[in-house]
C-alpha cells in the first residue's frame, strides 16, 4: 500500500485546519495509508518511508513559517537524491498575500527534484492587524472542500499509481 505524508504546521490554526481537511480527504478516498506529522516532530525517515507529500504551513512575514522551515532544513541533505520524482502538493494560509512562501516551498521541492501534481493553494484569512494576525483562524467551507479535495486526489493517484 502507498503512504502519503502531510507534514504540517500551524500557529492560529488555519493551517492545521487545511491539514486535516487534507487528510480527511485522503482517508475517505481510500487506498493509501495517510500519515499526519506536525512539522516540528517529521523527520527524514518520515519523507524516506512515504510515497507522496502534502506540505501545509501558514506564511509569516513573507516567509513559510520558521518551524516550517526548520523541517526543511533539518531533512534537506538527508533525503537528498532518494525521493526524486514523488508526486508533492502544498497549502498556505496567508495573511494577505501568500505568494512568497509559495515560491519558498515550491524552490524547496524543485530542489528534491519532486512532482507538484497540483497547483499550491493559498488561502487568504485578509489578517492585517496584529490582533487578526494572532487571533485563532476559521477557515471557510470551501477552501476546506478544496483541501479535503486535494488529499484525495493525492491518496487516488498514488494507489492508482498516477504519480
Amino acid at each position: 500500500m502507498k503512504t502519503l505524508l502531510i507534514v504540517w504546521y500551524s500557529f492560529t490554526g488555519g493551517s492545521r485546519q487545511l491539514a486535516e481537511a487534507a487528510r480527511d480527504g485522503a482517508v475517505e478516498a481510500g487506498g493509501a495509508e495517510v500519515r499526519f506529522v506536525s512539522a516540528d516532530q517529521a523527520q527524514s525517515a518520515d519523507l524516506l518511508e512515504c510515497d507522496g507529500y502534502i506540505f501545509a504551513c501558514p506564511e509569516n512575514l513573507a516567509a513559510i513559517a520558521g518551524v516550517m522551515k526548520a523541517f526543511f532544513d533539518r531533512t534537506y541533505y538527508d533525503v537528498l537524491g532518494q525521493i526524486e520524482g514523488r508526486p508533492y502538493a502544498a497549502m498556505i494560509c496567508a495573511g494577505s498575500d501568500g505568494s512568497n512562501a509559495q515560491h519558498q516551498l515550491e524552490r524547496i521541492a524543485t530542489g528534491w527534484r519532486l512532482k507538484r501534481v497540483a497547483d499550491t493553494q493559498i488561502v487568504n484569512v485578509n489578517a492585517q492587524t496584529k490582533e487578526e494576525i494572532l487571533s485563532q483562524k476559521e477557515i471557510g467551507e470551501a477552501e476546506l472542500r478544496a483541501a479535503r479535495e486535494l488529499g484525495a486526489t493525492l491518496a487516488a493517484g498514488l494507489e492508482m499509481g498516477v504519480f
